[in-house]
């Protein structure tokens, strides 16, 4: 009997703390040996020599859809997708799949299809809405990995935003459970009044479009949610800020006390308003891309560690949905696929900003702060063999026939970028393969 089912070799590993030439040994769905020239026996050998392992990224945000949106996304192709970039590991949400996941029966229906058609690993998210706080206890019991709430229109009309009294009740109930919190946070009242205004005006220009969802609405909205946190003891994770200033309030309730993380996404870190002007739709999110400055400064609080989490928001619809103006056109960007490579292009390349940090904030981080560290979210013996194995000199141009997507709209197509996913491991069983 062979001693691995799999041997990686010559590999340099991108540990927490260092960066380290050894060999991996897997048997099953572990890492087994981490040590230095291995000669030992295995079923399959794989030398990886000039090339970087990761432990596999782990989405905490995407958006696949299914069961009821399936032509927008798939758990298939979007599972796909994502080995493609690296990722292990993903939090699906709530909406925009039909039913939204705010039941046990909704729950179940997507947790049987995810079982059969993803090809990594996946957790599920529950969702918060006026009426089912009954709901929620169901929910953890059958195994969320937390409870996701809107401060703003959702953009779909089964998963209605939650009013202040829904939000403190759940949150109470939450907190009960050991759970958490994730929360889109813009002020309703500001985006629609300002939204309205420029639908009055007929103004459709990128840069009045970011203006009517402002920074401020996103502060505004976090600063609520941070007294409800205090007085519920709720753990919350705020998700897609757009910029560096909502890190000012965060970082106050943190040294307060308050368990809060904080996510932000890789389009809040490669395109801005120029980007959205020339593409237009494809580029259109909420909270909107923001200027140039906002970019550079959220990769200065990733520095400071002051982001915990990067989640793709990988937030995919038909075509036809992505056409017309600003104000009308879906707001969502497609990009899970290209998480790694725009954090290698634009931090590591670009910025200088360490592996050990970018591995940090896309696996080791969310796997502690959802409660899956350490049998994911690092390189360790008795760890999930989850891997990421990539060429860090590779550059290469992203084409349309490159995604793995149900529909292959990405702003990112036509972009050149350093460091390409090679191939991808999870749980022991090599998922993807130069381009396979």
């Amino acid at each position: 009997m062979k001693k691995f089912d799999l041997l990686i070799k010559n590999s340099l590993i991108v540990f927490s703390d260092e960066i380290k030439q050894a060999d991996i040994g897997i048997r099953g769905d572990k890492i087994v040996a981490i040590q230095s020239k291995m000669n030992e026996s295995a079923e399959r050998i794989m030398d990886a020599k000039g090339l970087h392992i990761f432990p596999g990224l782990i989405d905490s945000h995407v958006h696949f859809n299914e069961p009821g949106r399936s032509d927008w996304e798939g758990i298939e192709t979007g599972s796909k997708s994502l080995a493609a970039g690296g990722s292990t590991t993903f939090f699906d949400m709530p909406l925009n799949s039909h039913p939204p996941t705010i039941t046990k029966v909704a729950f179940e229906e997507k947790d049987s299809l995810a079982r059969e058609k993803s090809i990594i690993d996946y957790r599920l998210w529950g969702g918060v809405v006026p009426g089912n706080i009954l709901e929620l206890e169901l929910l953890h019991k059958s195994g969320v990995i937390g409870f996701k709430a809107f401060m703003s229109n959702s953009g779909i009309d089964d998963f209605s935003s939650s009013d202040d009294h829904t939000l403190f009740q759940s949150m109470k109930k939450i907190a009960e459970l050991n759970s958490i919190l994730a929360v889109h946070a813009e002020s309703d009242i500001i985006t629609e009044n300002l939204g309205n205004e420029n639908k009055q005006k007929k103004d459709y220009s990128a840069v009045s479009y970011s203006k009517s969802r402002p920074i401020y609405s996103e502060i505004e909205a976090v600063q609520r949610i941070i007294s409800y946190a205090e007085a519920t003891k709720c753990k919350v994770h705020i998700v897609h800020i757009s910029s560096s200033k909502i890190l000012d309030p965060i970082r106050k309730a943190k040294q307060e006390g308050i368990d809060i993380t904080v996510e932000t996404c890789p389009h809040y870190l490669s395109l801005n308003l120029e980007d959205l002007n020339e593409l237009g739709s494809i580029a259109k999110c909420a909270p909107p891309l923001r200027d140039q400055s906002e970019i550079d400064l959220l990769w200065e609080a990733i520095v400071r560690e002051e982001i915990d989490v990067i989640g793709s928001d990988h937030s995919p619809s038909l075509p036809a949905m992505k056409k017309g103006n600003l104000l009308e056109a879906w707001g969502g960007i497609s990009g899970c696929q290209s998480t790694l490579s725009i954090l290698l292009e634009e931090g590591y390349w670009k910025r200088t900003i360490p592996l050990q940090l970018i591995s940090k904030i896309t696996s080791e981080n969310p796997a502690k702060r959802f409660g899956l560290y350490p049998q994911k979210g690092k390189i360790a013996i008795g760890s999930d063999a989850d891997l990421a194995i990539v060429d860090l000199n590779e550059q290469f141009v992203l084409k349309e026939e490159d995604l793995f997507y149900k529909n292959k709209i990405s702003p990112y197509i036509g972009k050149t970028y350093r460091g390409k996913v090679k191939r991808t491991v999870s749980r022991g069983k090599i998922v993807y393969t130069d381009n396979e």
